[in-house]
């Protein structure tokens, strides 16, 4: 196995810059760079794109190369900058990623990784970027070699991370909560609350793992959800495009923090259908929970007024189960129109968390009927 503290203080002699999105094959690499650099050398980027815009600002300004990390399912958003921007044919920018391979093939993974997983490694060939794959038994040491040697000919270069490649390494500096609020427990207090008639459009992780189990523990048929696996931060969007086609639905779109931070512009866009019944809480607990804890910069935004300014109709924020049943009876209450929920809680989840038992397919088909 790679020894993360090994693996980065040779880093630190070829970068001196960091950016990206955490990916739960990177969390021990992750933790490394929270544990050891200051703010202004690492930065937890709202999605890939704009951290490979903070590594280009940098490079530009240091003359020094930087490092940009994500999940493969991040490739996407770096398509475009990219090319538009680091490729040879425009600004010739060198820059090192480090992706964790999910669905890589032959190894298990959940659906939202296994076309992703295929098409990583022609994806990076298509986009003339040159790469290596990482496993536990690699010689990181010469790879970075090669690595240094592209970046110092101004050329990207990518180290494509496998599961279990890198050792343990914590958080030295667990985050605080920003509520003590169960996030669960305020899920099912959502569902206890709301009317049987409302559907619900629930984001990637473990929010939508939590509704899938409280469908399970009331005894409930699962075609009310449709839970997101994959396309972070398009969530409210997703919910947005069926109440256009059914501006009659009562629909309650669950976000998390990070999701809403990758694509804000989609508030705005909520906000100018503003007579649409969209009930959008977004479950803010400070951090990317799913894979492994690193903060957002969600903790210390005005949600409320931020949503207000792009145009939705009512914005509350609540952080406990007593406020959390007042907001919701508010909204019901004075119905319709578009509505944004900020509800904090705290991070973490049950270690059993189970996952759902129905297909992605299978999941969207039930929900159709069901609509």
């Amino acid at each position: 196995m790679i020894n993360t503290v090994d693996f980065s203080t040779a880093l630190d002699g070829i970068v001196n810059f960091y950016a990206g999105v955490p990916d739960s094959l990177l969390k021990n690499f992750c933790a490394r760079l929270s544990n050891t650099k200051a703010q202004n050398e690492h930065i937890i980027a709202a999605n890939e794109g704009n951290a490979l815009a903070l590594a280009a600002g940098h490079t530009i300004a240091s003359g020094k190369p930087a490092c940009v990390y994500m999940q493969n399912s991040g490739l996407g958003n770096i398509v475009n900058p990219f090319l538009s921007l680091m490729d040879k044919a425009v600004y010739r920018l060198p820059v090192l990623f480090i992706i964790g391979w999910r669905g890589e093939p032959g190894v298990k993974d959940e659906p939202q990784h296994v076309t992703q997983g295929e098409l990583t490694l022609p994806l990076l060939e298509c986009m003339r970027i040159p790469y290596r794959v990482m496993d536990a038994d690699s010689d990181y040491t010469a790879i970075l070699q090669e690595a240094q040697e592209a970046l110092n000919q101004d050329k990207p270069f990518a180290l494509v991370v496998r599961k279990g490649s890198f050792s343990s390494c914590k958080l030295e500096t667990p985050l605080a909560d920003i509520s003590s609020l169960n996030r669960e427990e305020a899920i099912g207090t959502i569902l206890e609350t709301l009317p049987e008639e409302y559907r619900f459009v629930s984001t990637t992780g473990k929010i939508s793992r939590e509704l899938y189990e409280h469908r399970d523990a009331r005894g409930e048929v699962h075609n009310k959800d449709f839970l997101v696996v994959g396309s972070m931060g398009h969530t409210s969007q997703i919910a947005l495009g069926a109440l256009l086609a059914r501006p009659d639905l009562p629909l309650c779109c669950l976000d998390g923090d990070g999701s809403v931070l990758m694509h804000m512009g989609s508030l705005a866009v909520n906000g100018s259908f503003q007579d649409l019944p969209l009930l959008h809480i977004m479950i803010n607990n400070g951090s990317h929970d799913t894979v492994g804890g690193q903060p957002t910069v969600a903790g210390g935004v005005d949600w409320p007024a931020l949503a207000q300014a792009a145009g939705y109709e009512r914005c509350l924020s609540c952080d406990s189960r007593d406020s959390l049943q007042k907001v919701l009876n508010t909204v019901l209450d004075q119905k319709g129109g578009m509505t944004f929920v900020e509800l904090r809680v705290a991070k973490g989840s049950r270690d059993d968390l189970g996952r759902p038992k129905v297909s992605a397919l299978n999941c969207r088909l039930n929900f159709q009927e069901a609509l």
